[in-house]
């Protein structure tokens, strides 16, 4: 009996251990995978030097930390980053490529919650950043099929395409548009759900047209018509500049 229940206690614990090694594993190809969309998104369509300390306060970590996953990350085989202490990092190949597929992910994920399960659009980025690490190409694919390929997500961001490809961004912020102009919303910053529930209740969505009427004084507000519903709305400045309307 000893020697039944030493055994079983063994198998135990290598069962555990697996499982621990599983989910540390999980956990690390997670954090990896924010570093890589977090570069992305910081280095722009130029695929600009993107400073470690703006990485730190995108991910809401200390600058130590992320030095040292950026150099773990560089010294991947292949490398997932080209990091140079003092002057930034940017994606190399294998980076870009897995960074577009977690975004291609996170994008369909969003859109498959608002559109097939009715999520509200300031609830869809966090459920998606959960999910978008771990479903299997052949769920991507059934849920792209689902939603008939769709080319955006709720947010107005372009969905990559399977090569990783994405249209020329053409758009500037509603901050960067004189008095006197009427614009189309072309997408809208996601990361903060209560500024998407205020738009939302604005009125204030892609595709929506907005026509400038005036910004008040001393860095202060834009008054602007939602022309769908002919009402003014005051947008501070950082809600103006999370706003991006069409060229």
């Amino acid at each position: 009996m000893d020697r039944m229940a030493s055994t079983t206690s063994r198998q135990h614990r290598q069962t555990a251990r697996a499982v621990s090694s599983r989910r540390h594993g999980r956990a690390a190809s997670e954090s990896s995978d924010d570093y890589l969309k977090a570069i992305l998104e910081l280095s722009g369509p130029e695929q600009r030097q993107v400073a470690s300390t703006d990485i730190a306060v995108r991910l809401g970590i200390t600058g130590a930390s992320a030095t040292r996953m950026l150099q773990k990350l560089s010294s991947t085989n292949p490398a997932l980053v080209i990091y140079e202490k003092h002057h930034g990092v940017h994606l190399a190949e294998a980076g870009r490529k897995r960074a577009l597929e977690i975004v291609r992910h996170h994008r369909l994920l969003e859109t498959f919650l608002h559109r097939v399960l009715d999520y509200p659009w300031d609830e869809v980025h966090d459920e998606a950043e959960r999910l978008e690490h771990f479903i299997s190409e052949r769920f991507e694919a059934r849920v792209a099929a689902k939603l008939g390929y769709p080319d955006f997500d709720p947010h107005g961001h372009a969905i990559p395409s399977l090569d990783g490809s994405l249209p020329e961004d053409r758009s500037q912020t509603l901050a960067q548009t004189p008095a006197r102009h009427s614009v189309q919303v072309a997408s809208v910053a996601d990361h903060d759900p209560e500024m998407l529930r205020y738009l939302g209740s604005q009125g204030i969505r892609p595709g929506v047209q907005l026509t400038v009427i005036e910004r008040l004084p001393f860095r202060g507000a834009y008054r602007i018509l939602v022309c769908s519903s002919q009402e003014t709305v005051l947008l501070s400045e950082p809600l103006a500049s999370s706003i991006y309307v069409s060229l």
